[in-house]
């Protein structure tokens, strides 16, 4: 019998589309030699456009598919993305706060690409309260550690860094995306302020499930093992391959390739 892969678990809400979600994250996780286990924290309804519906799971059925998976497999790294609500924000750091040993990754998905919430005040207090002590890395965009920080929207990105690192999250990737100019920069703070700074040419176009795909690469690169600047900058590499050999299956934004490396 051959020797297991590296093993992620993904709480994360489900994407009919597979851009974002859940979705994105199996197949990222898989694309990069890992293997995928997943809890759904809630169903979406949604397209390419945006998301038209947003249906959390009951927390107890949370923490039944995770307790049940993980008594059974152990796992190198979490990912999570939309838990759903405050209530479930509460239990999947219950789930977390039993292995504590193990790294958390998390992308606190606040809002779709359109602007369509997934997130309300009370689960962005739970986020902070619950998860955020319990997490290694976390990935906002500049939009997201503003909410997170309860900053103004024009606060400096440093100083909302330095707010969530306080609140007990180790390390803060936040990317660049929503600022302004040609150059998407993505910089990663620690409880001492800057660690490193990558910049990225700007893509055209509009993309779905950019954040997924980052927070899952730098999950996987963080179970086989890597440090976290040498996870960050490679998660980064793999993030923007995929975005640039993005396709457009529908009628509305472009979703990354995640086997773009087909060969």
């Amino acid at each position: 019998m051959s020797s297991s892969p590296p093993i992620v678990l993904s709480f994360a809400a489900s994407d009919p589309t597979g851009g974002a979600g859940l979705q994105a994250d199996l197949l990222t996780l898989a694309s990069l030699g890992c293997h995928p286990l997943s809890v759904v924290t809630a169903v979406s309804a949604q397209d390419s456009r945006g998301v038209d519906g947003l249906l959390a799971l009951e927390p107890e059925w949370i923490a039944r598919q995770a307790r049940l998976v993980l008594a059974d497999i152990p796992v190198a790294a979490f990912k999570i993305g939309v838990v759903g609500s405050a209530r479930n924000a509460e239990v999947v750091a219950a789930v977390l706060a039993e292995h504590p040993r193990t790294p958390v990754v998390l992308d606190p998905v606040l809002a779709s690409g359109r602007g369509d919430l997934l997130a309300d005040g009370e689960t962005v207090q739970a986020l902070r309260s619950a998860l955020l002590p319990r997490t290694f890395l976390l990935t906002p965009n500049s939009l997201e550690a503003r909410r997170l920080a309860l900053a103004a929207p024009d606060a400096g990105l440093p100083a909302c860094a330095r707010a969530l690192t306080d609140l007990g999250c180790r390390y803060v990737l936040i990317t660049g995306t929503h600022e302004p100019g040609a150059r998407v920069t993505n910089t990663l703070y620690g409880p001492g302020g800057r660690l490193c700074e990558d910049n990225w040419p700007r893509l055209a176009g509009d993309f779905h499930g950019s954040g997924c795909t980052l927070a899952s690469a730098v999950a996987a690169f963080l179970a086989r093992g890597q440090a976290i600047e040498d996870a960050v900058r490679q998660a980064q590499t793999y993030t923007w391959k995929t975005l640039e050999a993005g396709f457009r299956p529908g009628h509305g934004q472009l979703l990354p390739d995640r086997f773009f490396d087909r060969s």
